[in-house]
């Protein structure tokens, strides 16, 4: 999570039009477990790109109604229980209202203006966390408060 973190570096960082994107790492104490860690890391580069441009969106709509004092947060939790790794990554951006919802792990579905996105990413994150760790990706949010990604797998020791 932190190498992807160190790679999206440049878009959490302050510019001209908004604060830097704070994180927010609440890590558990997790043992090395076997997963598919490139996989994984691809997993993690989509959610916060994802979590990102919510962010940058809800902001840009705050500023253009004059609003400058909002900040973009980005908070990411581990936790290991029984026989599962959860991992949550948790925006403030503007949410996904339901009907958009139930379609976002869906092939080519994209809220994105054309050139933005190509509605692989959550599509691909699913298939990694289910078809690849047996495991479940879940999506928690609310309209005008942002959104909760969880991966949830099962794990065994290394």
């Amino acid at each position: 999570i932190d190498a992807t973190l160190t790679i999206l570096q440049s878009r959490l960082r302050a510019t001209a039009e908004r604060a830097e994107i704070a994180i927010v790492r609440q890590y558990g104490d997790l043992p090395p477990v076997s997963c598919y860690i490139g996989p994984l890391n691809q997993v993690f580069m989509n959610l916060l790109t994802n979590a990102i441009d919510a962010i940058e969106t809800q902001l840009q709509q705050h500023r253009s109604l004059g609003c400058h004092d909002i900040i973009g947060q980005i908070e990411i939790a581990t936790q290991i229980d029984d026989n599962s790794v959860t991992i949550r990554v948790t925006d403030n951006g503007g949410g996904i209202p339901a009907p958009v919802r139930e379609r976002i792990f869906d092939p080519f579905y994209t809220t994105k203006q054309i050139g933005k996105g190509t509605g692989l990413g959550l599509s691909i994150c699913y298939q990694i966390v289910v078809d690849r760790h047996n495991g479940q990706l879940l999506c928690d949010s609310v309209p005008g408060q942002g959104t909760t990604f969880t991966i949830v797998f099962p794990y065994q020791l290394v």
